[in-house]
């Protein structure tokens, strides 16, 4: 069966507005090079937005799919503006991308946290689980586990004894995370593996002996760890994942290592252990 391309299907993604054209511009951070009394009802890529949506060119390589478009509004660069087809206004910003994130971010704003702890869900004698906190069907929330406000916790995940989460986290569904503290906003998408044994162990003539694991991992404020990624607790030091980092899905966080701020690993990188990256250290998958 062929399915049709569209963003933003509402099958999957919360949609609000309409929005006028002046509050689409508003939100991209520029300014509409028209005042026509548009109302746009969604985003599209160029080649399939239609005249109640808006879409964006960043990349002049793009530039004749910008000439064919028949997008109501087009997201650009000032010095692209002459090259919008007549009759669909232009909403003119240096950063035609950051724009392009802040208004699909207006159309299709993340789901409010929806307070309450499901009936499938186990809370250990111990745990404190904040009034506003949602708790997914077969979460696992350990002894002594802190469960900070607004945080949403995806149908089972695991947070294990001890595992602190700072407020307006998103724990993604079958995650798991054991010896780890989390600052605030800090996302961990489906299936990641946060806290585990460290690879630690000491060659003898009996084979190998496990070295004790007994450091933690600090994800530090607005950290996002992709799906199926794993971080090791450190073996003495801590792990540490530096504020406002970015890990791709499918990346390995060796035990001890440190992660400075702003830093982007990608997809199917890995960092051996007790690595040091200085901030805004970006390695390529």
């Amino acid at each position: 069966m062929a399915w049709p391309e569209i963003a933003g299907d509402p099958r999957f993604f919360a949609r609000s507005g309409p929005h006028s054209l002046a509050a689409v511009a508003d939100a991209a951070g520029g300014r509409a090079a028209s005042s026509a009394p548009l109302l746009l009802h969604g985003v599209a890529p160029l080649q399939t937005a239609g005249p109640e949506e808006v879409s964006f060119l960043d990349n002049r390589r793009y530039a004749p799919a910008l000439e064919q478009t028949r997008a109501g509004a087009v997201i650009v660069h000032p010095d692209l503006a002459a090259r919008v087809p007549a009759g669909i206004a232009a909403i003119l910003t240096e950063d035609p991308y950051r724009g392009w994130a802040r208004v699909a971010a207006l159309f299709h704003p993340t789901p409010p946290v929806r307070p309450g702890v499901h009936p499938a869900a186990v809370i250990e004698a111990g745990a404190r689980v904040a009034a506003t906190a949602e708790i997914g069907p077969f979460v696992h929330v350990g002894a002594a586990a802190e469960i900070g406000p607004r945080c949403r916790i995806g149908a089972g995940a695991v947070i294990g004894p001890g595992v602190v989460l700072g407020p307006d986290c998103r724990i993604g569904a079958q995650a798991s995370l054991s010896h780890a503290l989390l600052g605030a906003r800090v996302y961990v998408y489906a299936g990641a593996r946060i806290g585990q044994e460290g690879f630690g162990f000491a060659g003898t003539a009996e084979g190998f002996l496990t070295v004790p694991q007994l450091g933690r991992v600090i994800l530090e404020d607005d950290v996002e760890v992709g799906a199926n990624t794993t971080i090791d607790r450190g073996s003495a030091h801590d792990t540490v994942i530096g504020a406002g980092s970015r890990l791709d899905n499918l990346v390995q966080i060796g035990h001890n290592v440190r992660l400075g701020r702003g830093c982007v690993i990608v997809a199917q990188a890995g960092i051996s252990g007790s690595t040091v990256l200085e901030d805004h250290v970006v390695v390529a998958g």
